[in-house]
């Protein structure tokens, strides 16, 4: 509390301690037009409720409909987007993280809730990380039914913001993919990454701050600068994952499970949807990450083992299938643009195969085991 030379305390204000409620009015209108693109049929009424509502009678065609729902963040990448003033990508980090992971078990994303937390409320840079939100959102079929962003001053700098969300999606119980339905002999398909995606930045930005590199440095290998690279947005699976589900099955392609590749990497996101007694053989000689990958074992000095665990290294999702599906599989995803190869197999734990280096269960799950094998060029 301050006062005059009379003695008077002059006034607090929100204003004054830190809030613009204005400007996040300011920002509400910016949004508004990135908003409306995601709109579905299902959802009722507009952007500025308390709640966003979603009509949920069309699920009455479900036998037994089951909701799926995931919620995460960004992580630390969100530090290179304020760095280097670029806000209109990591939305698509966001959904990335939390659609796909209801994806997995065939569900498909009816709507999704944002919160931006930041220090100051400045209405473009919102506006800009809701666009990208947005445009993830109609990517993945999904609607972005409502948010919440909140002035945290003293708590956040004023360049400081963080992203967080929630997505809800339906799956027919029968559907639901999952550890029970792999069998041995089933099929590993991969499907490329874009990049680092959103997870293991910590490990990132310390390689660059050993380095000494900046990110305004071109590199040649990677031809764009280091900034560039590190804020490709996440792939968006969602749709490319449910028309394999769901359209291949008039091509025969029958899937049992999927793995979304985030934190922890390919090994150990593998094993969560593996059964106890059946044993994954992922050969890292099928595939050839990209140069970004390389460049951070190198710069940092980074043991292989540790760069699995904590990188997708170009794998950013898995499908198993059946192993009369696994060539129909690759040529689908191949057609809709997204590169995809056989990476393995499965089949039983039995110990004979002493190679590898094998991961067993993971993340709390006490499923079943990957087993790495093979060498890779990274």
């Amino acid at each position: 509390m301050t006062a005059d030379r009379t003695g008077a305390v002059a006034p607090v204000t929100y204003v004054g301690a830190g809030v613009d409620t204005e400007a996040g009015d300011r920002a509400v209108e910016l949004m508004k037009e990135w908003v409306a693109k995601t709109r579905r049929p299902e959802v009722v009424g507009g952007l500025g409720g308390f709640a966003g509502l979603f009509d949920v009678s069309a699920l009455k065609t479900y036998r037994r409909p089951l909701l799926a729902t995931s919620t995460d963040g960004v992580g630390t990448k969100v530090q290179i987007a304020q760095r280097l003033d670029i806000h209109h990508t990591i939305g698509f980090d966001l959904v990335g993280m939390v659609v796909d992971d209801i994806v997995v078990v065939g569900a498909e994303p009816l709507f999704m809730t944002d919160y931006i937390a930041c220090g100051s409320v400045v209405p473009e840079r919102i506006a800009a990380v809701v666009r990208g939100i947005a445009e993830a959102c109609v990517s993945a079929g999904c609607a972005l039914a409502g948010g919440e962003t909140a002035e945290h001053p003293g708590l956040l700098a004023p360049g400081e913001y963080d992203v967080a969300g929630a997505v809800t999606g339906v799956v027919e119980a029968d559907d639901v993919l999952g550890p029970e339905r792999v069998r041995s002999g089933d099929v590993l398909v991969a499907m490329a990454s874009s990049g680092l995606h959103s997870n293991g930045y910590s490990l990132v930005r310390r390689v660059l701050e050993v380095s000494g590199l900046g990110l305004e440095q071109h590199v040649d290998e990677l031809g764009r600068t280091i900034g560039e690279e590190l804020l490709e947005p996440t792939r968006v699976y969602a749709q490319d994952v449910l028309d394999l589900v769901r359209g291949g099955r008039g091509d025969g392609i029958d899937v049992h499970a999927v793995s979304h590749v985030t934190g922890g990497g390919l090994a150990a996101n593998l094993a969560r949807v593996l059964p106890r007694g059946l044993e994954a053989v992922v050969d890292r000689s099928t595939w050839t990450p990209g140069p970004v990958f390389g460049l951070v074992r190198r710069l940092g000095a980074v043991p292989l083992d540790d760069l699995e665990r904590t990188l997708n290294l170009g794998v950013g999702m898995i499908a198993v299938v059946s192993p009369d599906s696994a060539d129909a599989a690759v040529a689908r995803l191949t057609a809709r643009g997204l590169p995809s190869w056989v990476l393995g197999s499965v089949g039983p734990a039995d110990g004979s195969r002493q190679d590898g280096d094998v991961t067993q269960g993971a993340k709390g799950v006490d499923g079943g085991a990957v087993r790495m094998v093979g060498v890779q060029a990274v």
